[in-house]
């Protein structure tokens, strides 16, 4: 199966269409995230203290935040990226590396938090 990259950037050039996705995958990091951390989410409950209570809201304000900057930088990629390949189409491909650079932002908070969660 080809991939049409063209029919991909048009339905993702509308930036409402553009900023649903990202809400959608960014929900979708933060509930896979929960699910991963779930051995550390038990070990809190079972004893629950403020140093680990804070670490999880560490943890959570890293994930959150990175999900958002990483929406933030996708959308203007991506809006930025169409209108240059409407003029050049052969820039395509540093159009989906920039994005891939913005999505990025989220693997990193999550890692972050990841390295958090460990030291509880």
């Amino acid at each position: 199966m080809k991939m049409n990259f063209k029919k991909i950037i048009e339905f993702f050039s509308n930036p409402k269409r553009l900023f649903t996705f990202l809400i959608f995958f960014n929900v979708a990091v933060l509930a896979i995230s929960l699910l991963a951390f779930q051995p550390s989410i038990a070990k809190a409950q079972a004893g629950f203290t403020p140093e680990i209570g804070m670490g999880l809201m560490a943890a959570a304000v890293a994930v959150a935040g990175s999900g958002i900057a990483a929406g933030i930088a996708v959308y203007g990629a991506a809006t930025a990226g169409a209108a240059a390949i409407a003029e050049r189409p052969g820039i395509a491909t540093w159009v989906i590396i920039l994005a891939g650079l913005g999505e990025g932002i989220a693997i990193y908070g999550l890692i972050i938090a990841i390295m958090i969660l460990g030291t509880l």
